[in-house]
């Protein structure tokens, strides 16, 4: 009977786990390459006012696959200046969902919903939904899950602190210090989960007809109810084969063809 060789065995396989990690890194080397020179040609053209072609290869970078609150509100620019405003909206709005308190991309999305000719009222929302809306667009989702994840850790060293402590004061100083990060710790793991969810919601859509009519119901018999114009901005309810029933912030509701928005 002839004995297997594990070690050889062993090696072979960790020869090719090692092979595919360097193949694996060299191809996102190689890719972060292509990217940076992308980058940089699409800046180049955007300082030139070429924008029919900085938007090409932005848009060539974002169907790669990458995605980035810069990438978008360069995108959002680039549209701006070439004066297509709903494109630009668009790409704001997706820029303002990755980093959410960037005072920049809100006062550009603020500047450019100025050529948007419907002009909605906003229902008033309960001023502690506000308060805490604002809380979780105080940052990003990731680094929310920063925030949560160090909170946890020390909570666990003060808890640590509290079992090995003799001390009558350091035992209710690390109770008390465990308990505020666990707070923390729960918070931003909310705040967290909140602003993901909101990220992968696609609820939410801008208008791109110049003008389009909103129907009471998913067929174009139904009757027309108004007219919305591009660069409106809608919630989503509901999809009927190629119709969407939408919500203004007004609560006004309706349906029109999914070729008539783009989602956020």
């Amino acid at each position: 009977m002839v004995k297997r060789n594990t070690n050889s065995k062993n090696s072979f396989k960790m020869k090719k786990v090692i092979i595919t990690i360097l193949i694996i890194t060299q191809y996102l080397g190689v890719f972060a390459q292509s990217n940076d020179s992308l980058w940089e040609q699409a800046n180049k053209f955007y300082i030139e006012g070429n924008f029919d072609q900085a938007i090409e290869i932005y848009q060539k970078i974002n169907k790669s696959g990458y995605e980035s609150a810069e990438l978008y509100y360069n995108l959002g620019n680039t549209y701006y200046k070439f004066n297509v405003y709903p494109k630009a909206i668009l790409y704001y709005e997706k820029a303002l969902q990755l980093s959410p308190n960037d005072k920049d991309i809100q006062y550009n999305l603020e500047l450019t919903n100025r050529y948007v000719v419907d002009k909605i009222e906003k229902i008033p929302t309960f001023f502690i939904t506000e308060w805490i809306a604002g809380i979780r667009n105080l940052f990003s989702s990731d680094k929310w899950a920063l925030i949560s994840i160090s909170s946890f850790v020390l909570s666990l060293l003060f808890i640590t602190l509290y079992l090995i402590s003799r001390k009558y004061n350091l035992k209710k100083l690390s109770f008390w210090m465990t308990f505020l990060f666990l707070i923390l710790f729960l918070s931003a793991f909310y705040f967290s989960f909140k602003q993901k969810q909101f990220i992968l919601n696609d609820d939410t859509a801008i208008v791109m007809s110049p003008s389009v009519t909103i129907k009471s119901s998913p067929d174009i018999s139904g009757t027309d109810i108004f007219v919305l114009h591009e660069g409106t901005k809608v919630w989503i309810l509901d999809q009927i084969s190629d119709w969407l029933e939408i919500k203004l912030s007004d609560g006004t509701k309706g349906w029109l063809k999914t070729s008539d928005l783009e989602v956020i």
